[in-house]
């Protein structure tokens, strides 16, 4: 998971959230209550609410966020993660200990990155040490 996670709270203005993903170059950002996670606000987010209302920027992250939140705790397993954004077609999960932000669980990032080495483990692994054959 990534663990430096941007976050900000519900009443912020779309067009500061907007503009804080583009300064980052990130497509989401934890959407926060009194320091709480309670959603997250997503490019597609966005997307869908410009298409829907021409003044969206005038509004705060909190009345457009996805949410309720969906998250999972830091001991999830990682094929158990990987299940839950598939069957909530998500490509962002974040990682909450409580009513703590621990972290981020992309797609692209994370999931990714685990399988390719996971791959790679198995692979070198198998072409480590031939096996005779008698």
């Amino acid at each position: 998971m990534t663990k430096n996670v941007l976050s900000t709270e519900k009443s912020t203005q779309l067009v500061d959230a907007a503009r804080l993903m583009t300064e980052k170059g990130i497509g989401c950002v934890v959407i926060t209550e009194n320091g709480k996670p309670v959603g997250v606000l997503t490019e597609k987010d966005i997307m869908k609410e410009i298409v829907k209302d021409k003044n969206v920027f005038q509004k705060d992250v909190g009345s457009i966020m996805s949410r309720p939140l969906v998250s999972v705790p830091p001991d999830t397993p990682v094929v158990d993660a990987l299940d839950l954004m598939r069957k909530r077609d998500i490509r962002r999960l974040p990682v909450v200990n409580g009513e703590r932000l621990e972290g981020l669980v992309t797609v692209h990032r994370d999931l990714l990155y685990w399988a390719l080495t996971a791959l790679r483990t198995s692979s070198d692994a198998s072409t480590a040490a031939p096996h005779e054959t008698k």
